[in-house]
């Protein structure tokens, strides 16, 4: 499975020069030329997997475009700076960055922080997660129900491990959209529903796993002694 890693950064040639370490590593890079171009393809995306921010950017700082992020979604940060100063690096870290390098920086100090942050992500891609009647590789991405192996479409696949991910959680509508399809997803909320009945119905049995929650959203649960039916 890819990473994907967003660079943003207003300095085209080290805007580019960090796409080519990235490329080299194996990875994807989406680059933003500025603060709100990262925050608009970050929420228009369901696939990166790191962020690699410049503090000093047009229309939205780094700090920004970290607290969009950080209202959503806990995807590892890296922040880049021209400012060494142990209070940007303190104000970094307390505003939710994972970590924090100065420019100039070495590439193999870069390449040793990239791999840093990466490290829980890979994990994740290699994990097997398992509740009740259902595994799922992550790997391989693919799974199974009951001992049936199930044919999912990629959408259903997301649906399945971000429940599995996050057991016993009321999961509004709205964040499973956003999660699964993207901020800026010009559907609606039947479009989850519809959705998540057909993997219902793929899970067989295990399809009671997900119960309704009226007026909300869905609860993910396992326990055989508290299987939902709506």
């Amino acid at each position: 499975m890819q990473i994907t890693v967003l660079v943003a950064d207003d300095d085209a040639m080290l805007r580019s020069l960090l796409c080519d370490i990235i490329k080299k590593q194996g990875y994807v890079p989406v680059s933003a030329v500025n603060g709100r171009d990262a925050v608009d393809i970050f929420f228009s995306r369901t696939d990166i997997s790191l962020c690699i921010l410049d503090v000093m950017m047009p229309l939205f700082s780094g700090w920004d475009v970290l607290a969009e992020i950080r209202r959503k979604s806990d995807v590892p940060v890296l922040m880049l700076t021209a400012l060494g100063d142990e209070q940007h690096e303190i104000r970094g870290m307390k505003n939710g960055a994972d970590d924090y390098i100065s420019k100039p920086f070495s590439y193999p100090v870069l390449l040793a922080r990239i791999e840093a942050l990466l490290r829980r992500v890979k994990k994740q891609q290699h994990e097997i997660l398992t509740a009740g009647s259902i595994t799922v590789d992550m790997a391989a991405h693919s799974a199974a129900a009951d001992g049936r192996e199930l044919v999912l479409t990629n959408k259903e696949f997301q649906l399945l491990v971000l429940f599995m991910r996050h057991p016993s959680v009321v999961l509004e509508r709205d964040r499973i959209l956003e999660q699964v399809w993207g901020f800026d997803f010009d559907g609606d909320m039947r479009t989850i529903d519809a959705h998540i009945k057909m993997l219902r119905a793929k899970l067989g049995t295990a399809g009671n796993y997900i119960r309704t929650v009226r007026g909300t959203g869905y609860q993910f649960e396992a326990d055989d002694e508290k299987k939902y039916t709506d």
